[in-house]
């Protein structure tokens, strides 16, 4: 099997566990990519059979942003995905829980784009694409895990399936400049879970920009970049109300049906 059929052949294995509703596993052994070169390779294989079910990709994501998470998997690096046009709700969202096997949410910083990163002008740095966010969001990243066993889930196989993303829910926009250590609060029926602060979501937004364009990818004006959990993951139920509020953010508000 050639590069690209090996690609197709990983996408499809991955592509059609989820569309089975499968409980997650790694890529069989005769499929599993060598390489991060090889698993992006097939990530963006499994884009085309995505995308006519979600939409373009409109978006992206990184994931496996703390170290433990990186130990626990293998890597020393964050991994990305897309986030496609048909996963991307405005808040409040009201979504349905069945649609999930089993459906987690993250807590992030959203930014939105006013003009494109092409792949020709990188590197990027971030102060270089804090100019380009046009607005900014309290937001939920949808983590559909397919109850996976984190602690035997290979980085490559995650890879292959888009880093688990099942969309987002973005606040209100707001322009805001100064993002690095901004505070978050997650309640779930008015209970608060956790609390957290961002990082420097610019510099997750330059990382991502760079990544995507060893991939030959921009990112293009009106995506949105989601860059990293502040608060742990968490499942949430159907029934239960989540309201993420983020300092001069305002909040992101979600409802599992």
């Amino acid at each position: 099997m050639d590069t690209s059929g090996r690609a197709e052949a990983m996408a499809r294995w991955m592509w059609d566990a989820r569309q089975r509703r499968d409980p997650y596993r790694n890529l069989p052994a005769e499929l599993r990519p060598a390489s991060s070169v090889e698993a992006y390779a097939a990530q963006e294989a499994y884009y085309r059979l995505a995308e006519p079910e979600y939409g373009a990709v409109a978006g992206a994501k990184i994931a496996t942003t703390t170290k433990v998470m990186q130990q626990l998997m293998g890597i020393n690096h964050p991994c990305a995905g897309a986030i496609f046009a048909r996963t991307i709700h405005a808040s409040p969202a009201r979504l349905r829980a069945a649609d999930f096997v089993n459906l987690r949410i993250e807590c992030e910083i959203a930014l939105k784009l006013r003009a494109d990163l092409p792949a020709r002008n990188a590197p990027w740095s971030r102060d270089a694409v804090a100019p380009i966010v046009a607005d900014t969001m309290p937001a939920f990243e949808l983590i559909e895990d397919r109850n996976a066993n984190y602690s035997a889930t290979e980085a490559y196989s995650l890879i292959v399936d888009n880093c688990w993303n099942g969309g987002v829910v973005t606040g209100a926009p707001r322009r805001a400049k100064d993002l690095i250590g901004i505070s978050g609060k997650l309640t779930i029926d008015g209970k608060i879970i956790d609390e957290g602060k961002s990082e420097d979501p610019y510099a997750t937004l330059a990382w991502i920009a760079n990544h995507l364009a060893e991939r030959n990818r921009d990112l293009k004006a009106g995506m949105v970049i989601i860059t990293g959990s502040i608060i742990p993951t968490i499942s949430i139920s159907r029934g239960e109300r989540a309201v993420f509020a983020v300092d001069g953010l305002g909040e992101a508000v979600m409802e599992a049906a």
